[in-house]
């Protein structure tokens, strides 16, 4: 498979700041942007994050019932890659949500996806550089690349990961993205 160019600025990006850091640097960059996105969500009432304030685009809600339904097999996944296992199974949809987004009450949903944060940053604690593992993970890899008429496109496909590039991947990256999405919420009310 020929890859484009953004997707092996992807891939160097996971290399750069994802294998090749030290395992405290993976903990405080994930932590910081878990750290973030809770800042940002405090902030959040239900009767806002139940609020669609632009047409086709998912709820502050919706999307922390997707943060909680993607976190929750992520977390496991990297257990089991700090373990040294291959995960089992398929890797985690990109666009997984809950069968009824709405359904959970605002706290609770706050609740639980702190909880999971606070899972896998303890999770992370425990690893260090001398974890030199085989074991990958497959990662749905979603990004926007440019087509030649200017127009944004999404591309995907499957990347196999190691624990640090997961953790970066599934956790901090995918926080920072949905964090973006909050303030674009936000910002649109």
């Amino acid at each position: 498979m020929t890859l484009r160019p953004e997707q092996q600025q992807v891939l160097e990006y996971f290399e750069q700041k994802g294998r090749r850091l030290p395992a405290a640097q993976i903990r405080e960059r994930v932590g910081a942007a878990l750290a973030a996105l809770e800042e940002a969500l405090a902030g959040v009432g239900a009767a806002e994050a139940r609020r669609r304030p632009l047409a086709g685009e998912w709820t502050i809600h919706e999307v922390v019932d997707h943060l909680v339904e993607t976190h929750r097999p992520s977390l496991g996944e990297l257990r089991d890659l700090l373990a040294g296992r291959r995960p089992a199974g398929p890797p985690v949809p990109a666009s997984l949500q809950s069968a009824d987004p709405m359904a959970r009450s605002w706290p609770a949903l706050l609740a639980e996806l702190r909880s999971l944060h606070a899972e896998a940053l303890a999770a992370l604690a425990g690893a260090s550089d001398a974890l030199a593992t085989a074991a990958r993970a497959p990662l749905v890899m979603v990004i926007n690349a440019r087509e030649p008429d200017g127009r944004l496109v999404p591309i995907s496909w499957i990347e196999e990961l190691d624990w640090k590039a997961y953790a970066v991947a599934a956790f901090r990256l995918h926080a920072l993205d949905h964090l973006n999405q909050v303030k674009k919420t936000r910002g649109a009310a």
